[in-house]
């Protein structure tokens, strides 16, 4: 240690508490930091470690900068989490997270239990569901991803992956439902690969069981599922660009009211469901509710992307009654005048609180079951069951009761924007 190197406080009362710092030099820990939200067992902070935020919140087992230096700014990190190095700010990440260095994870994220990530990933507004594992060399912004059963069944995406989620138009309206809410969260869906060296373009919604070919660049739907995509180098080609000009325009509005209504299920999912297995141990209910804020901010941000695209749409129909020979039809015309005429009808479908009212699919019985399970996995394993053990042991009948509860909410929503946008379904 270099003559007059003092130690912070902070750095002193952390280690009091437990916390293994081997060269307290180099740990940079800052003034917001609040030291009761660390955890005092097992945490190990490397040289290179910077904390800070007073949001930051690190449970038991958490350990940080093993390959490189890593800052993390207001991020809940669950148990045994393993952040290697990189930068990770505005995110929370679930029981036994690990990626590797070189990670780019900002604000509106949540990683839950078991997700893996190589070097070198860039995430935003992303949520990934239980096991689902990343490559290397990935740029996968505004994305929801579900799939799989457990650590050796899951949903992947391959290496030098991309989701294309920002547009010549400028705008971001383009997150990607890759699963879904009410059928992933049971964990007993058939995985999703995403093949190395491609790309999807938002935004598009694809089921589960679904398999996209290394190299394929696809930009279109497949919620049905249990398909193999596939699609070889365009050929070029030359043809007039009217900057704000939109095209197929029903389907961009359609997967943004299916990617809200699904973030608006998750949240319930979160509170309902989720919630109670957070309680039991140290932190889980601070870490349950960073969960839940970035739920909330996940909902803001696509309700603002998709106003701003549907301001977008008055220009476009602008452009397409002035262009001579404009290929757009009258339907087109009137698909896009539907839209953006009713922005703020449709705006409080998300807002409004429309899915905590939904009194005919109140998840008071799934809940009850998941609770007698847990009780069951209690006498069996001889300690409380935790949330990925629950789901995975539930029977098909208790799952098929909680997607419906779900998957009511999700219809719930859509149902009702639709009938502000018809010509759009």
């Amino acid at each position: 240690m270099s003559e007059g190197y003092r130690v912070s406080d902070k750095i002193i009362a952390l280690m009091k508490k437990g916390v293994r710092i081997p060269n307290p030099c180099c740990v940079e820990i800052g003034e917001d930091i609040r030291v009761d939200r660390i955890s005092g067992s097992g945490v190990v902070l490397h040289s290179g470690t910077k904390l800070c935020g007073a949001k930051t919140l690190i449970c038991a087992d958490t350990e940080l900068g093993y390959e490189a230096p890593v800052t993390v700014a207001n991020c809940q990190l669950g148990r045994g989490v393993k952040l290697k190095g990189g930068f990770f700010e505005g995110s929370v990440f679930l029981d036994g997270v690990q990626m590797a260095s070189g990670a780019h994870v900002r604000e509106g994220c949540i990683l839950e239990e078991g997700v893996r990530a190589g070097h070198t990933v860039g995430l935003k507004h992303t949520i990934l569901f239980p096991f689902v594992t990343m490559g290397s060399l990935i740029n996968f912004c505004d994305c929801l991803m579900s799939g799989g059963t457990d650590e050796k069944n899951h949903s992947e995406v391959g290496s030098s992956y991309i989701h294309f989620n920002y547009t010549p138009n400028q705008d971001k309206a383009t997150a990607s439902l890759i699963g879904d809410v009410p059928t992933g969260v049971m964990l007993n869906q058939a995985p999703i690969f995403l093949g190395g060296q491609g790309g999807l373009v938002g935004p598009v919604r694809i089921g589960h069981g679904t398999v996209i070919a290394a190299g394929t660049i696809y930009g279109k739907d497949c919620p049905e599922g249990g398909k193999l995509l596939t699609g070889g180098a365009g050929t070029a080609a030359e043809k007039d660009f009217h900057r704000g000009l939109y095209g197929d325009i029903g389907r961009k509005v359609r997967n943004n009211i299916y990617y809200i209504a699904n973030l608006l299920a998750l949240k319930q999912w979160y509170l309902h469901a989720r919630f109670p297995f957070f309680q039991r141990w140290e932190f889980g209910r601070e870490l349950c509710d960073g969960a839940i804020e970035k739920l909330d901010m996940a909902i803001v941000e696509r309700v603002k992307r998709f106003k701003a695209f549907s301001l977008n749409i008055q220009e476009s129909v602008r452009i397409g009654r002035n262009i001579p020979g404009m290929e757009k039809t009258d339907m087109d015309l009137r698909l896009e005048d539907e839209v953006s005429l009713n922005w703020q009808r449709l705006e409080a479908c998300f807002t409004q609180g429309l899915e905590e009212n939904l009194a005919r699919h109140q998840p008071d019985e799934f809940i009850v079951r998941v609770k007698l399970q847990r009780g069951v996995l209690r006498g069996k394993l001889g300690k409380e069951g935790g949330y990925v053990e629950t789901i995975q042991s539930l029977n098909e009948d208790t799952r098929s009761l909680g997607t419906e509860w779900l998957q009511g909410v999700v219809d719930s929503i859509t149902r009702e924007a639709f009938e502000i946008v018809p010509l759009c379904q």
